[in-house]
C-alpha cells in the first residue's frame, strides 16, 4: 500500500512507525512537511520521501492521510485539490467533517475521517473511524490497516458519533492525566513524597485499566469486588458519589462532543 502524508508531526511520525514495524516498505511512503528540518528528520529516521509540497508521485498514492491542524486543513485542500482525481483521503483533523473536506478537495475524493488519541505515539492508541457512502471495503481495510499500526480501531456509521468518540477517546487521554494528577495530590496530602504518590498512582491506573481490559466482567462488578462494606475503598467512593464525580464527567464528555461539532461548524463554514 502506497501511502502520502500530508503533515509530518507526531501522530503522522507514530502512524509511519508503526506501519514500518508491521512490515511497510519505507519507499511506498512518502510525507509531505513544509518544515525543512522536519524533512531531514523523517527522511533520516524512517528511510521515507520527504518533499515540501505534493507532486505527482506523492499524489500517486492509495492512501493520502491529512494530517494537519484543523485550520490550516482548507489552505492545504486547495493546494492539493488539483492532484486529487479519486483518490481515498484520510483525515484525522478534529471537528472537522468529511464533507467539508471532500468540498474543499473538488469532490474529488473518497473521504474517510479519523479520530486518534496520543496513546498512538507508544503503539497503545484507540481509533474511531467513519467512512462516507463512497468508500468501498477495500479503502475501509486501508484506512484500518493504517490506523490499526498504532493500536486499536472502532467504526461508527454515523459521522455525527465522531464528536463521541472525540469526547471518549480523542480528548480522554486528557481525563486519564488529570485523575492522576489528582491522585498524586491527594497522597502527597496524606504524607507520601512526590515520586511514590506518581509512582503508586500510575501504576495503579494501568494496573486497573489491563485488569478491565482483560476481564469478562463489567467494569461496575470489578469496582464492587474491590469495595468491601464499612471498608476504606467505600469510604473513597461514597465521598465521589456525594461530589457527584461521576455525573460530573458524563458532563464534561457531552461539553466536548458539543464543542467538537461547534467546531465542526465554524471551521467547516463556506
Amino acid at each position: 500500500m502506497r501511502i502520502t502524508f500530508i503533515g509530518g508531526g507526531n501522530m503522522a511520525s507514530a502512524l509511519i512507525g508503526g506501519m514500518l514495524k508491521r512490515g511497510a516498505i519505507a519507499a511506498d511512503i512518502a510525507v509531505v512537511e513544509l518544515q525543512a528540518d522536519g524533512r531531514d528528520r523523517l527522511a533520516r529516521e524512517f528511510g521515507v520521501r520527504a518533499v515540501e509540497a505534493l507532486d505527482a508521485s506523492a499524489a500517486g498514492c492509495d492512501l493520502l492521510v491529512l494530517a494537519v491542524k484543523p485550520q490550516q486543513m482548507r489552505e492545504v485542500c486547495a493546494s492539493i485539490a488539483p492532484l486529487i482525481d479519486g483518490q481515498t483521503v484520510l483525515s484525522i483533523a478534529a471537528g472537522l467533517r468529511a464533507s467539508d473536506i471532500g468540498r474543499w478537495l473538488g469532490g474529488r475524493a473518497r473521504m474517510v475521517r479519523a479520530m486518534p488519541n496520543t496513546p498512538a505515539l507508544i503503539g497503545r492508541g484507540v481509533t474511531g473511524l467513519y467512512a462516507d457512502a463512497s468508500v468501498g471495503d477495500a479503502e475501509r481495510a486501508r484506512a484500518e490497516e493504517l490506523l490499526s499500526a498504532v493500536g486499536r480501531t472502532v467504526w461508527v456509521d454515523d459521522e455525527k458519533l465522531i464528536d463521541a468518540v472525540t469526547a471518549v477517546s480523542g480528548s480522554g487521554p486528557a481525563y486519564v492525566f488529570y485523575f492522576i494528577e489528582a491522585m498524586m495530590r491527594g497522597g502527597e496530602a496524606l504524607g507520601l513524597n512526590a515520586d511514590q504518590a506518581r509512582e503508586l498512582a500510575i501504576a495503579t491506573f494501568t494496573g486497573a485499566s489491563a485488569l478491565a481490559a482483560q476481564s469478562p466482567e463489567s467494569p461496575a462488578t470489578l469496582r464492587e469486588r474491590v469495595t468491601s462494606k464499612g471498608g476504606t475503598t467505600e469510604a473513597a467512593l461514597k465521598s465521589m458519589n456525594a461530589d457527584a464525580v461521576g455525573d460530573a464527567i458524563v458532563r464534561a464528555l457531552a461539553a466536548a462532543a458539543a464543542r467538537g461539532a461547534e467546531l465542526g461548524d465554524q471551521l467547516g463554514a463556506a
